[in-house]
């Protein structure tokens, strides 16, 4: 993905100034920063969420492939086809088995949707591949909100993947779930890099530290600076990274 002159607003508010970066293919980009500086708008603006926001308007161009997902024609539930997002809390349909949540993206497909048999096997294998199959193989059909917390948030990661993205975005996708639970996230995004883009926002600098290949620092809607991991956080290029990371602020 490239981002090129991105600003993102609500109604007056300048959320997002001006960011430009290039998101590599199947790495993991982390993005950290105090609260309140832009990062999960940022996000939003990746997969076209921003705009569902009244008042809210982008600009700027992000390109998916060499295509800008924000020009004249294309359709916005396309682009989130192709660039999932999974938010800071799980959300599964309430109304909805396992299954069901699964497989509910496959159901706005242009063209000719997968039959149940197809659709069963997709199922099986996102929830295979979110690390979740084996622990819910065998109640299916029973309603997600019966699963825990850190199982829901797999589950909205399987939902993701099931219709094979080329991107997948994680707006702090483990900030409501317990250590062990966050392990598992964690070690689902380690692993799912080698298949797809990723972009995980977090507040947790050590979580940055262990799953991405490279950094980028938000601060008051600008991006301050953006480099490989470790040298984000062993040498910053510039000073506010540094106080931000040493904890002087933040």
């Amino acid at each position: 993905m490239r981002v090129d002159s991105l600003d993102a607003y609500f109604g007056s508010v300048h959320a997002v100034k001006g960011v430009g970066m290039l998101v590599h293919d199947r790495q993991v980009t982390a993005i950290i920063g105090p609260s309140g500086c832009g990062k999960s708008t940022f996000l939003r603006c990746l997969n076209r969420m921003h705009e569902t926001v009244p008042t809210a308007r982008v600009e700027g161009e992000v390109e998916l492939d060499g295509r800008d997902i924000y020009a004249r024609g294309v359709n916005a539930i396309a682009v989130r086809k192709h660039i999932g997002m999974v938010f800071q809390r799980p959300t599964p349909f309430p109304t909805m088995s396992i299954r069901d949540n699964v497989a509910a993206g496959l159901r706005v497909i242009d063209g000719n949707r997968p039959s149940r048999r197809e659709t069963d096997e997709i199922v099986e294998q996102a929830l295979t591949r979110a690390a979740l199959w084996n622990e819910v193989k065998d109640r299916l059909s029973t309603s997600a909100i019966s699963l825990s917390g850190g199982q829901q948030q797999r589950l909205c990661i399987a939902r993701a993947l099931a219709t094979e993205p080329r991107v997948l975005l994680l707006d702090e996708p483990t900030a409501s779930l317990d250590p062990i639970s966050t392990q598992a996230v964690e070690e689902l995004v380690y692993e799912l890099r080698t298949d797809m883009t990723i972009v995980i926002v977090t507040h947790n600098m050590q979580q940055a530290a262990r799953v991405s290949d490279s950094t980028a620092f938000f601060l008051n809607g600008e991006l301050v600076e953006m480099s490989a991991t470790n040298d984000i956080f062993t040498t910053p290029q510039d000073d506010r990274t540094e106080a931000y990371i040493t904890g002087r602020f933040g």
